[in-house]
């Protein structure tokens, strides 16, 4: 399947994984790329940035609106649905406003979908919903579960839906890398939650790519997982300190770390699948695929993403994020 002469709408496509996903694709010739989001200030700036194409169209506009999203959709073949509250705490300390964007957000872009005669709906989700212990993850968990449904609920229609599954995606606004590059150049303190922690960590380029992958190979009802390496997130401060230090004439000594403890909700593992869906998952082209509606034949049990898989060492991790474009000064955004 290709991008090329395709209608396509991105949800929340103003965002971090949003807006790659969009830039990307405006490489691939589609007749229309529509991008939805609430951000007119971040809809300027994207639109500024790519002056001259014009399939790319900005619709003001939010999930929780069923009427928006059943004239956003109007002639469209493919969408990647990304709009989301993603972050940890505000998702624990305005749930409801979470399940509204999250959950039925996400119920909207099904039913606008299926009403409009969509060909395919991705959405994005993220390891948090494995197992959640936070108001993101169950909320994101049940995203998830809807896209998957819908292949149920549909009834005679043609459009397919499947889920993405992310780590922490290196460099996406308000993550662990641009805040701890943000307090070294003002001299520390670095402040961590638990050195001990672990977490998945991946490119934005490979986030991208393992959506444009799902979109192209899904079925219905699937979830994608791309394999992607654990860090240790001590190992990942200590390096980003001894990277940042120099470029902002200090020596790694002189930047202080303070442990601050778990944010609220927040696990010290996180894992990409569950063990039932490790047992019943594929291993195809660099990810786990766990099938909606029967197990194939050929399925589990995989040894991938689990808290005890082997964490990355640091000269990997480096590469990783050297690779990524976030250790080389000529590479890195301004910090305005």
């Amino acid at each position: 399947m290709s991008f090329r002469d395709r209608s396509i709408l991105v949800t929340g496509g103003t965002g971090s994984i949003g807006s790659a996903i969009v830039e990307s694709l405006l490489g691939h010739g589609p007749q229309a790329l529509r991008v939805i989001s609430r951000d007119d200030s971040k809809q300027f700036e994207l639109a500024q940035r790519h002056r001259g194409a014009e399939q790319l169209r900005m619709l003001i506009g939010d999930v929780r609106s069923r009427d928006r999203m059943a004239r956003a959709m109007a002639g469209i073949d493919l969408v990647f649905h990304a709009a989301a509250m993603k972050h940890v705490p505000a998702c624990e300390f305005n749930p409801f406003e979470a399940t509204e964007t999250n959950v039925r957000g996400t119920q909207n872009v099904v039913e606008a979908a299926i009403d409009a005669g969509v060909d395919r709906v991705l959405g994005i989700s993220t390891d948090k919903a494995v197992d959640p212990t936070n108001v993101m993850g169950a909320t994101k968990l049940l995203a998830e579960r809807l896209l998957s449904a819908a292949e149920v609920y549909k009834g005679p229609s043609r459009t397919r839906f499947a889920s993405v599954r992310f780590g922490n995606v290196i460099g996406s606004r308000g993550s662990l890398v641009p805040l701890i590059r943000g307090q070294v150049a003002r001299g520390g303190p670095v402040t961590v939650t638990d050195p001990e922690m672990s977490r998945y960590l991946m490119p934005v380029a490979d986030a991208v790519q393992l959506c444009f992958s799902a979109m192209q190979r899904m079925e219905g009802g699937e979830v994608f997982i791309l394999k992607m390496p654990r860090i240790r997130v001590g190992d990942l401060v200590e390096v980003l300190i001894e990277a940042y230090a120099p470029q902002f004439g200090f020596r790694a000594d002189e930047i202080a770390l303070e442990t601050i403890g778990p944010r609220p909700g927040e696990k010290r593992h996180e894992t990409l699948m569950t063990d039932d869906e490790a047992a019943a998952a594929v291993e195809a082209d660099g990810m786990y695929v766990v099938s909606g509606a029967r197990t194939p034949a050929s399925a589990g049990p995989v040894s991938g993403g689990r808290a005890d898989e082997p964490l990355l060492g640091r000269e990997d991790l480096r590469d990783l994020l050297d690779a990524a474009g976030w250790l080389r000064p000529e590479q890195l955004p301004s910090l305005g």
